[in-house]
């Protein structure tokens, strides 16, 4: 096993499936049931999932910014609730947090405790991103990698890694298998936000980026085979 220690970002859209909004739960099963592959096969599994299959912060220009961040972060919990169920549905011991203080709903985010949680085997799911409002959930997942001294992090996509320029718009477009930090920051290529880049940069937490609808990669992945993009301080 290439990794131990996993932070696996979620976005909402691949939770919504071909629904492109709200939960496709058939969908959020199949993704419960690849990552319980992962765990019993010894690794331990943190996720961040996003929120945009039910709301866009900064993409709202009639509202405060703040505010329409906070609701979205109301969307990420929702996500990481409905995850959380599909794992307790194939007997996988799940706990979420959140990082605004919910007590009925979620466990309050506490680094220690999530790490313990980890080491029983127990997959974690945070929601809320960072708790506060203008940072993403990729920063907030690059945040939670620092924090959990996590050996990688893996952003789950629709796509099977970073390419040149927009697949979909350009059939040209050439698949990166690797590239560092510097030159993704410098070309500003869509691996993450440049916040979230810089920060695994600082930290050293390589990124690997693959396409989540394929069955079997998030296994591979774990298992160290070269699938997707990887993001790292050199090109080997």
């Amino acid at each position: 096993m290439e990794y131990k220690r996993i932070l696996l970002k979620l976005s909402g859209e691949v939770l919504a499936g071909e629904k492109g909004s709200g939960i496709d739960f058939d969908k959020t099963l199949e993704f419960a049931r690849e990552i319980k592959e992962g765990v019993e096969l010894g690794a331990e599994i943190a996720i961040v999932v996003g929120g945009g299959n039910f709301w866009r912060g900064k993409s709202n220009e009639y509202m405060d910014r703040a505010t329409s961040d906070y609701i979205g972060m109301m969307g990420t919990v929702m996500n990481a609730l409905a995850l959380g169920d599909a794992f307790k549905q194939i007997d996988v011991p799940v706990r979420v947090q959140t990082g605004v203080e919910m007590r009925q709903i979620a466990e309050f985010y506490i680094k220690d405790r999530a790490i313990r949680h980890l080491e029983k085997g127990r997959v974690v799911i945070f929601g809320c991103g960072t708790g506060s409002p203008f940072f993403s959930t990729d920063t907030a997942s690059a945040l939670r990698a620092a924090e959990i001294n996590a050996d990688v992090l893996i952003k789950a996509t629709k796509v099977d890694g970073v390419y040149d320029k927009d697949p979909k718009k350009y059939d040209d477009a050439v698949k990166i298998e690797e590239i560092t930090y510097l030159e993704v920051l410098n070309k500003k290529l869509n691996v993450m936000d440049t916040t979230a880049t810089s920060l695994c940069m600082d930290n050293n937490i390589p990124i690997i980026v693959f396409d989540i609808n394929k069955n079997g990669n998030l296994l591979k992945v774990v298992e160290g085979e070269k699938i997707g993009t990887t993001v790292t301080v050199y090109n080997k």
